[in-house]
This record gives C-alpha cells, sequence and structure tokens, in this order.
C-alpha cells in the first residue's frame, strides 16, 4: 500500500477522527457512568458511535488492503448512523431524551458526524485510485 494515503489531507482526516473518537469515549463513558437510566437509548448510541470512530480511525491508520476495507465498512456504518439518528431526532424527539453524538446530524460537534463520513468516503475513493494509478 502506498505512503501517499497516509500523506497530507489523509493525516488529518486520520487526526479528526482520533479526536472525534476521545470526545464520543469520554462522552458516552461519562454518560453511562452518571445517568444511563435517563436515557438509554441515547447514551447507547453515543457509546456505538464511539465504537465506530476509534475502529475508523485504527482502520484509516492501517496499511493493507484489509484494513482498507474495514474503513470502508466503519465510515459507511457511520454514515448510516447520523442520517438515521439525525433523521429521528429531528422528526421523533421523544426517542432521544437526550442528545447522542448524531443527534440531529452532530449539531453538538458543529455538524463534524455529518461531514466526516462523506469525506472518508471520498478520501478512501481518491487514495484508492492514486494506489491503483
Amino acid at each position: 500500500m502506498s505512503e501517499r494515503r497516509h500523506a497530507g489531507i489523509g493525516r488529518v482526516l486520520i487526526a479528526v477522527y482520533a479526536v472525534l473518537a476521545l470526545a464520543a469515549t469520554g462522552r458516552s463513558f461519562v454518560q453511562i457512568v452518571q445517568r444511563f437510566d435517563e436515557a438509554p437509548l441515547a447514551y447507547a448510541l453515543s457509546a456505538l458511535a464511539a465504537v465506530v470512530y476509534i475502529v475508523a480511525t485504527v482502520a484509516l491508520a492501517g496499511r493493507s488492503d484489509a484494513w482498507r476495507r474495514v474503513a470502508l465498512l466503519a465510515v459507511c456504518f457511520e454514515l448510516v448512523g447520523v442520517v438515521v439518528v439525525g433523521t429521528l431526532s429531528l422528526v421523533s424527539p421523544e426517542l432521544f431524551a437526550h442528545d447522542t453524538v448524531w443527534s440531529r446530524f452532530g449539531s453538538g460537534y458543529l455538524f463534524i458526524p455529518a461531514v466526516l463520513p462523506i469525506l472518508g468516503l471520498w478520501w478512501l475513493r481518491v487514495s484508492r485510485e492514486r494506489v491503483a494509478a
């Protein structure tokens, strides 16, 4: 695998995923430990988002084709999660007594959760084309 995937914007993307992984992990840990009974669905979804961000970070940093496939799966799952949870949090807010990382398309995180999977998919495609060329 080419080193180019891990240079420039690829490094920035991995760093943003890592920061979001830390933020989501910290948030979900505090929520689950302190107030899980208040909003179990929301807090469980925040924990799921944290796991997805951790997997995506590690996979994007990986250098093999297997890691690339894991990254693709993680980023696609993230995109589906953001769209589904974001939509449900607007259409049926009663489902979410408290916010998740993906609520309202990540508005609590400056909409980074909505934009990041699109950038991740784009980067996986662009870096693949570079490797194939």
